[in-house]
């Protein structure tokens, strides 16, 4: 960690950040997508649960 001193003798630690990474372009849809589908088919199921309760 970095470490300042501020005025009035405080000190300020500040964490390590990671590196970004650039991401291409096209990179990553099919995670996307998958996401996407996933959460589909999340509320759906919620959907079905909340009708067969009622």
């Amino acid at each position: 960690m970095q470490v300042t001193e501020e005025d009035g003798g405080r000190l300020n630690a500040f964490a390590k950040e990671p590196r970004m990474v650039v991401m291409e372009a096209g990179e990553g849809r099919s995670r996307n997508r998958l996401l996407l589908i996933g959460g589909l088919l999340l509320v759906l199921l919620l959907l079905a649960v909340a009708a067969g309760i009622s």
